[in-house]
């Protein structure tokens, strides 16, 4: 597998960003979906990754600078053949190294509550990410839930 700094230009990185938009839209109230468009993704805030198997799309994920010591992980998507082939986890450790090497403290990220993001929490605990109150914009949601880690631990 191949992690790069994607310019989200490419037709397959777009179609993944599309179909990440569906579900999350299909899932969770409109003002529950916190999922960034391609336009808030190529904000100079965001680092955005896509992971490769040769020429084809395993996934993608991306960092959103908060502060000065803690980033937000957006976007965080595997393609549906690449799904339970430990995609997400090699992209989510390689964005936890990339935080540290940065000088994050901490990490945060927002997923579902609902039964479809069971899968996303799951990995998310298995990497030391625990539950958290809202961070940054983020109000109570009965349709989120909120995770943290922290990096100098």
């Amino acid at each position: 597998m191949n992690i790069i700094i994607d310019d989200l230009q490419g037709h397959a990185i777009q179609a993944l960003l599309q179909a990440h938009l569906t579900d999350m839209n299909t899932t969770a109230p409109a003002a529950s979906v916190h999922a960034l468009d391609l336009t808030e993704l190529q904000h100079h805030s965001v680092t955005f990754w896509s992971i490769w198997d040769q020429h084809q799309l395993a996934g993608c994920g991306a960092i959103k600078y908060l502060t000065t010591t803690s980033a937000e992980i957006k976007s965080m998507r595997t393609s549906d053949n690449f799904r339970a082939q430990g995609v997400a986890s090699q992209l989510l450790q390689h964005i936890i190294t990339h935080a540290k090497t940065h000088g994050y403290q901490q990490l945060y990220l927002e997923t579902g509550s609902m039964d479809f993001f069971a899968p996303s929490r799951a990995l998310y605990t298995k990497h030391g990410f625990i539950e958290c109150p809202p961070f940054a914009d983020y109000q109570p949601d009965p349709h989120s839930t909120f995770m943290t880690l922290d990096l100098l631990a």
